[in-house]
């Protein structure tokens, strides 16, 4: 499928954005078998490798409305980034089975000041679930689930790519509602779009197609964290990302990069 006609810096006007939210998409992207993307890189759903327990939720679909990014601390707390437009601040994170709470929705990144009075204006269309402590997979927190692809871990000292770090032709990899896709980025710029409330000042494009509940997903790019899943655009679909850096710090979180986030774990209940 040959890339939109987008020109780097700005996304081109036309190109329409969706949320990545199930009830935003048509009833034709509800399934995604394994396939192969325009880079020939394989896509799927098979994993190889095991899963903890308690279940690293970075990369994975992690409650019933979104999918898991990265794990953060918030101070002393361990937290898991998401989507801001995902669930509201107080909200419950329930899992797939309907049933558990892996815990609570925090507050969206919303930036100090807002050049565009008419809308809501953050670095990063992002915010976190302070998860409850029996699904916190202490010894994995710099980990990140891929599903079919593996899991990543973030050394010591990763730092998120800021949209400056990030290019045209950049290889992007995503694991949201546990299917695994890749593709090449094509495009980045700021968004303001005239249906949406929000502005970002980065979003970019990759030439992966999106399918609902994508939202909240860790994005990597040339194995780095790149974004947060957020909108889609234009008729293939292809999946859009806000950079990480500007969201994180508005949200006063710390990427994890250690296997306990450089915090004590706690002793074993009864220890």
């Amino acid at each position: 499928m040959a890339a939109p006609d987008v020109r780097p810096g700005k996304i081109r006007r036309g190109f329409v954005a969706r949320s990545v939210l199930g009830f935003a998409l048509v009833a034709g992207l509800l399934t995604a078998t394994a396939a192969s993307d325009p880079s020939g890189i394989v896509l799927g759903t098979s994993r190889t490798t095991p899963v903890y327990d308690p279940p690293v939720l970075a990369g994975q679909w992690a409650s019933a409305w979104c999918s898991g990014g990265v794990y953060a601390r918030h101070g002393t707390t361990v937290v898991l980034t998401g989507a801001g437009h995902c669930a509201r601040e107080g909200d419950q994170a329930i899992a797939l089975d309907g049933r558990t709470v892996l815990g609570v929705f925090g507050p969206p990144a919303r930036s100090a000041t807002c050049s565009h009075p008419d809308r809501e204006c953050a670095g990063s269309d992002l915010d976190y679930v302070i998860l409850a402590p029996d699904h916190i997979p202490w010894g994995h927190l710099n980990e990140v689930d891929m599903g079919a692809g593996g899991y990543r871990v973030l050394a010591v000292g990763t730092r998120a790519l800021a949209c400056e770090d990030i290019a045209v032709g950049d290889l992007a990899e995503f694991d949201g509602r546990n299917t695994f896709r890749a593709g090449r980025v094509i495009d980045k710029g700021e968004f303001l779009s005239p249906n949406d409330g929000m502005y970002f000042p980065c979003i970019v494009v990759a030439e992966i197609r999106g399918i609902p509940l994508d939202s909240g997903g860790i994005v990597l790019v040339n194995g780095m964290p790149g974004g947060v899943a957020s909108r889609e655009f234009g008729p293939e679909w292809y999946l859009g990302f806000t950079p990480l850096p500007l969201g994180l710090a508005e949200l006063g979180l710390e990427l994890c990069t250690m296997p306990d986030c450089g915090l004590e774990r706690p002793a074993p209940a009864g220890g």
